[in-house]
């Protein structure tokens, strides 16, 4: 079965355009150009079958009917970024649609929390969300109001009750003037969460409708006999965090690939001549780090914790530098994953509206340690110098599971670059000619039922 055109235009439009960002590396990459080709041709032989499987061997999924916080609790008891969800109504499905609605992830999460901080504000002002009107359906489109995006057809999907309470709530209408979330939580104080966690229709909205309204990016799987190539290209030009791997002609995940699962794999291929012979390069020689010192987003310590997370919804990022002074000395690392702290535990902090990004770190970084979990979030974000190598980035990288390391200079460790899981995993691989296109009609295929051979 050949995928129609029409599905295929749409599945491509909702994958972030990466093209200026892969062009980029590629006239900054310094590894010879036979070199780069022959380790693409290499990736292209291995199958996805052989990569290791996840942790205990079982993928971890999501019912779609599972409350946002409890699934933010799932995530953080299996210490897991994202899941697959899958869908309560399907009965025995036959296809990829019927059983999985998408992936659930941090970024989503954040998503739903910043667009309904002004929705919070709202409901505070008249009593409640329900009293003012605002159903389940109509979240997305009063935050949407809220945050200035308002076009006719959003407004059309709002009652006249709840457009009242976003401007009882101090919020205009029109773009521009519109309060976004460190200001809403600001004007509600230690009520802003109270009202996120406990009013409706906050406390009742399920992972089914944030993966639908708050996707960050399409669920595009892979099968068995595929090609590593194609997970390492989605996994970094294309911008994924993780790639689900199926069985043909069975809609059930076997496997769940992601950026740190690939760059621990490639710690694990030292002591061969390929790969030492990268790893020996200096990070200049790879034209790391990719973004330019004025390029780097980052965020000042004395600053709200939810204008970090605006910042990262912004740029599509998952993490931040906490920086200090006109120097731009690293002080901290603040990530997507951090949300579940204000969502799990939000009696950590006393004063919601005075929350700092630097109160943050160091309240979190007290939990986890008088918990005895030594996940080190107290401890500082892993660093090296600008003529670091390649090598000892990947292990810094794997060894501390984190996603990002930041490249400073001086005593007082001035951050002048990043390099992200997805630039490592840029630096091994390049993209043939409508390689991409030839997947996108098979994983169509796959979506629609087809039977795919790869």
């Amino acid at each position: 079965m050949k995928p129609r055109r029409g599905a295929e235009a749409e599945m491509t439009s909702k994958i972030p355009n990466n093209d200026a960002y892969f062009e980029a590396i590629e006239s900054k990459k310094k590894l010879p150009l036979p070199l780069q080709e022959s380790l693409t041709a290499a990736f292209a032989q291995i199958p996805v079958s052989s990569f290791p499987d996840v942790p205990r061997g079982k993928v971890i999924e999501i019912p779609g009917d599972t409350s946002v916080l409890n699934a933010v609790r799932i995530l953080s008891e299996n210490n897991i970024m994202a899941a697959p969800v899958t869908n309560p109504d399907a009965g025995t499905p036959t296809d990829l649609r019927g059983r999985y609605l998408g992936i659930i992830d941090y970024a989503a999460v954040i998503l739903w929390v910043l667009e309904n901080a002004e929705l919070a504000a709202a409901a505070l002002a008249v009593g409640s969300a329900t009293a003012a009107g605002v159903g389940t359906g109509t979240v997305g489109a009063l935050g949407a109001v809220a945050l200035g995006a308002a076009s006719p057809t959003v407004v059309a999907g709002l009652t006249v009750a709840a457009i009242g309470a976003a401007v009882a709530g101090g919020m205009a209408a029109e773009r521009g003037v519109a309060k976004d979330a460190p200001v809403a939580a600001d004007h509600l104080g230690k009520d802003f969460y109270k009202v996120l966690l406990e009013e409706e229709p906050f406390k009742s909205t399920t992972v089914k409708s944030i993966v639908q309204t708050y996707r960050w990016a399409p669920f595009l799987p892979v099968v068995l006999d595929s090609s590593m190539l194609t997970v390492l290209l989605l996994l970094s030009k294309y911008r994924l965090r993780n790639v689900p791997v199926v069985e043909p002609d069975k809609p059930v995940i076997r496997n769940f690939i992601t950026q740190t699962a690939i760059v621990q794999g490639l710690r694990q291929c030292e002591g061969r001549d390929w790969f030492d012979c990268i790893a020996a390069l200096p990070l200049s020689d790879l034209g790391l780090p990719f973004m330019s010192y004025d390029e780097v987003v980052s965020i000042n310590s004395d600053d709200l914790i939810l204008e970090a997370f605006k910042r990262m919804r912004d740029n599509r990022i998952g993490g931040l530098p906490v920086i200090e002074g006109p120097k731009r000395k690293l002080v901290g690392n603040v990530s997507i994953r951090h949300i579940r702290f204000l969502l799990l535990r939000p009696d950590l902090f006393s004063n919601f509206r005075q929350l700092t990004v630097m109160d943050f770190i160091k309240t979190i970084g007290s939990s986890v340690q008088d918990s005895g979990n030594g996940n080190g979030m107290a401890a500082p974000p892993p660093t090296c110098a600008p003529d670091a190598t390649l090598g000892s980035v990947i292990d810094s990288l794997a060894s501390n599971s984190v996603h990002r390391i930041y490249v400073v200079e001086g005593d007082d460790c001035e951050v002048v670059g990043v390099v992200t899981l997805r630039d490592v995993i840029s630096c091994f691989i390049n993209e043939p000619p409508n390689y991409f296109d030839n997947y996108l009609g098979l994983a169509m295929e796959m979506l629609d039922g087809g039977t795919v051979k790869t």
